[in-house]
């Protein structure tokens, strides 16, 4: 099984994410602790896919039409860091 952490920032960010939004969160975790990134890319609804240039490294799922996850894997055995919730702003900064 994967292990999923989540970044401080984000865990004080969670109060304020909309309720159907922390929902498909949920089900996002719950897919990565089963069969880990690769099972994210079968899902066609999650949009997974790599990041370039500043996010480089890291990774972007669909949470629904407007928030975005974005997360890295940290080991390439059983460990990912989610780093934001964010709503799709994460190319402005």
């Amino acid at each position: 099984m994967w292990e999923t952490y989540e970044h401080h920032a984000l865990v004080r960010k969670l109060p304020r994410i909309p309720e159907d939004v922390l929902k498909r969160y949920e089900k996002w975790k719950d897919v990565v602790a089963i069969s880990g990134p690769e099972g994210l890319r079968l899902i066609k609804g999650f949009h997974d896919e790599a990041l370039k240039e500043k996010w480089h490294g890291h990774r972007s799922s669909r949470l629904g039409k407007q928030y975005r996850l974005i997360y890295k894997i940290e080991k390439k055995v059983l460990y990912v860091k989610v780093i934001d919730i964010t709503p799709h702003d994460y190319r402005r900064k």
